[in-house]
């Protein structure tokens, strides 16, 4: 699916007076970014509409996202539009095999919270300083107050008060050193600065608050400029960059081991998004020096720029990879698979049916995702209701068997067992279905159903590859979560200027979604890295998101 146009906040009068102060002067950076978008986006939409097979509620998801894909709000929307199929028979009721047992209700549903509620208990404050207050005028074993008998005694769950309290994100502390001076001689003397005024103005955590806002939250660096601006804290955009470059520099190990570790993955996701990289707009990339096949030819002139995104997972461990250039999702697949170990077999990739997402040097056991195939009949519903239910709610049922999978904490075999009894059937009958709709001309082979039909079929065996491999994910939902990222940065800030601009991007992003995947405080990782760079550059494995910290209590021990 082709990604939704960023939406560009740009109206008619505003347009108008670009082009007015372009008659005059030569256009400002800001101006020259506004009207790029304004073409862009024109290119983009003469494309769309130049293909025959773009209908009007095509290009409406297109640029403006799907609401919902929603199995229970597709068809509700459907239902509330009035459209009916055309006369078609009904689809069969699909075999079910032997009925799956179902995870133990939670209770009835007034009892659970309401989502989005925004209340938090004391234990969600992980990060919060503890302050302990002991009571006033008791202790342990003194008289009770009230009925002058009994001994109070402590209990082990105290009494808590959250308060929250508002701060610059970067917060700024002026030491004023006294200077006393000899009316004599004109000797200075200056007080020596305490310790916690460090050696350098900007202090580690400083270098992960800036990598969190900028490639965590997407807050792009003149925005922070303009906020510290306000709260008497000034930050320039250059100083943020520099800084980053700085740290980047220092925290490269523990990216390249990343790397390396992802290459021994039991399970990669990959997948990527267009991004902006002003150096190389319009520039080819450098060819190879070796002869060329017609395909690396086509392949020199790509002028594309994309954020390629990697997951690979292994034993509980899960590893985020970003990589933004010429290169595609394939290709810099191809680029970690480089350093897989010899004696393990191909891992099992997850991943769309585009080819160029294949790192053709490598083997690899492929899957493809079921949802690019859903999707696909979610398209046509409005025109397919009845035949795009059957489908969505036997895909459902399939859902429904894997979540029981996780949360039985089963086994890759246990789940693939598991599977070939439950969701084995279904997809069975699904594939049956989908052959008696051409045999049968029920469907007409070039309708948008005959479209979405073949789809499925022609990539089936990599649909239905978690029925025959131990491991085998439904989707490739995971890396298109962490594309978000990405994306995120690509909506406020537009663009990198230069590729290492980029790499330092991918680094930190890298870093920071692989502190997420495994429930560790970024923040607090990054200010780690940098206070032990020494030990990080020694041993980069033994400083990964899900090990540092007994690597950390080992370097406290040692210094102690």
């Amino acid at each position: 699916m082709p990604p939704a146009i960023p939406p560009l906040e740009l109206n008619q009068q505003e347009l108008e007076q670009i082009l007015e102060r372009a008659l005059t002067a030569p256009l400002a950076p800001d101006d020259y970014q506004k009207l790029h978008a304004v073409l862009d986006t024109l290119a983009y939409m003469t494309q769309l509409l130049e293909n025959k097979d773009t209908t009007l509620q095509r290009l409406r998801q297109i640029v403006f996202g799907a609401s919902t894909e929603k199995t229970r709000q597709v068809l509700q929307k459907v239902a509330n539009q009035g459209v009916s199929s055309p006369a078609s028979p009904q689809p069969p009721e699909p075999s079910h095999g032997t009925s799956a047992p179902q995870p133990p209700s939670s209770g009835p549903a007034e009892s659970q919270p309401s989502p989005g509620h925004g209340r938090n208990g004391a234990q969600a404050y992980a990060g919060a300083e503890k302050v302990k207050v002991e009571h006033a005028t008791l202790k342990p074993g003194d008289r009770c107050p009230k009925c002058e008998k009994g001994k109070v005694y402590g209990l082990a769950t105290p009494g808590v008060l959250v308060r929250l309290v508002g701060q610059a994100p970067l917060a700024a502390t002026v030491y004023e050193l006294e200077k006393l001076r000899c009316n004599l001689c004109g000797e200075m003397f200056t007080a020596e600065p305490p310790a916690r005024a460090g050696p350098d103005k900007y202090d580690a955590t400083a270098a992960s608050m800036i990598a969190l806002l900028k490639y965590g939250s997407g807050l792009p660096f003149h925005r922070l400029q303009g906020l510290q601006g306000n709260l008497g804290t000034p930050l320039p955009a250059s100083t943020q960059w520099e800084i980053m470059a700085k740290t980047a520099a220092a925290l490269r190990p523990a990216y390249r081991e990343l790397i390396h570790q992802a290459a021994q993955g039991e399970v990669v996701y990959n997948d990527d998004t267009t991004m902006k990289i002003l150096a190389l707009m319009g520039k080819e990339p450098p060819r190879p020096a070796a002869e060329e096949t017609a395909e690396e030819q086509e392949d020199s002139e790509r002028t594309g720029i994309f954020t390629s995104g990697i997951v690979s997972t292994r034993a509980g461990q899960k590893i985020a990879l970003f990589f933004t250039g010429h290169k595609h999702a394939g290709e810099n697949l191809a680029t970690v698979l480089v350093q897989r170990a010899q004696e393990l077999g191909p891992p099992i990739q997850m991943c769309d049916g585009l080819s160029r997402n294949l790192p053709q040097s490598f083997e690899t056991i492929l899957s493809n995702c079921l949802l690019h195939g859903r999707r696909k009949f979610v398209e046509v519903a409005p025109k397919f209701p009845e035949e795009c239910r059957y489908l969505m709610e036997t895909l459902g049922e399939v859902y429904q068997h894997d979540a029981f999978c996780r949360e039985q904490g089963m086994s890759a075999e246990e789940r693939l067992a598991y599977h070939q009894e439950h969701s084995g059937p279904l997809m069975k009958a699904l594939e049956n279905w989908f052959t008696a709709q051409f045999a049968e001309r029920k469907v007409e082979p070039n309708s948008g159903l005959g479209h979405a039909i073949r789809y499925m079929q022609k990539r089936w065996d990599r649909l239905t590859l978690f029925l025959r491999q131990a491991g085998a994910p439904l989707d490739n939902n995971v890396c298109e979560r962490i594309l978000k990222r990405a994306i995120l940065h690509r909506k406020n800030s537009y663009f990198y200027k230069t590729e290492n601009g980029a790499q330092v991007g991918d680094l930190f992003m890298s870093l920071i979604h692989t502190c997420q995947l495994h429930a560790v405080n970024a923040f607090a990782y990054l200010t780690e890295l940098q206070q032990h760079a020494q030990e990080l550059a020694a041993h980069p494995s033994e400083w990964m998101p899900w090990n540092y910290r007994h690597r950390l209590e080992s370097v406290r021990v040692e210094k102690h």
